[in-house]
């Protein structure tokens, strides 16, 4: 079935309207607060590294760009992460965005996970995903910009 398809089976549902929806308006990006999330199982050298089926997060010292990319897949092409560290931890445009004024300011913690998980994620979903969460509210993150891998 092509996404036409699909488009032209649901175009006719109903869509709810709420009189008072949950959602709220975004913060003005020139004042946004951004960090990065990603499943590349990225930490410092210093870190210890992920291991296999680790659902644990490692935290990401904003002002370092010392990374070590910890994904082990053998077919994960690594190529472009060696070329430019920013493919996957985009840490310099966001100081260069933070800079020019188009963010209000980049996070002091991002997180990384390893992305080769199990079907369920539930360690994930239930602790460590919520924990890295907290550490991002504390910071008071207003953006996420997701890099999975």
């Amino acid at each position: 079935m092509s996404d036409a398809d699909i488009k032209a089976a649901v175009s006719g549902l109903p869509c709810p309207s709420f009189d008072d929806p949950a959602f709220t308006g975004p913060k003005q990006l020139s004042k946004a607060r951004v960090a990065v999330v990603t499943s590349a199982a990225l930490h410092h050298p210093d870190d210890s590294p992920f291991a296999g089926q680790d659902t644990s997060f490692r935290v990401l010292d904003g002002t370092r760009s010392d990374v070590v990319l910890g994904h082990w897949s053998p077919n994960f092409d690594r190529s472009a992460f060696a070329a430019d560290v920013n493919v996957i931890w985009p840490i310099d445009r966001l100081n260069e965005l933070a800079a020019e004024g188009v963010i209000g300011s980049v996070a002091p913690r991002h997180i990384a996970f390893a992305g080769n998980q199990d079907e369920t994620m539930a360690e994930i979903c239930l602790d460590s995903g919520p924990a890295a969460a907290e550490l991002l509210i504390q910071d008071e993150v207003d953006v996420v910009i997701l890099t999975p891998v």
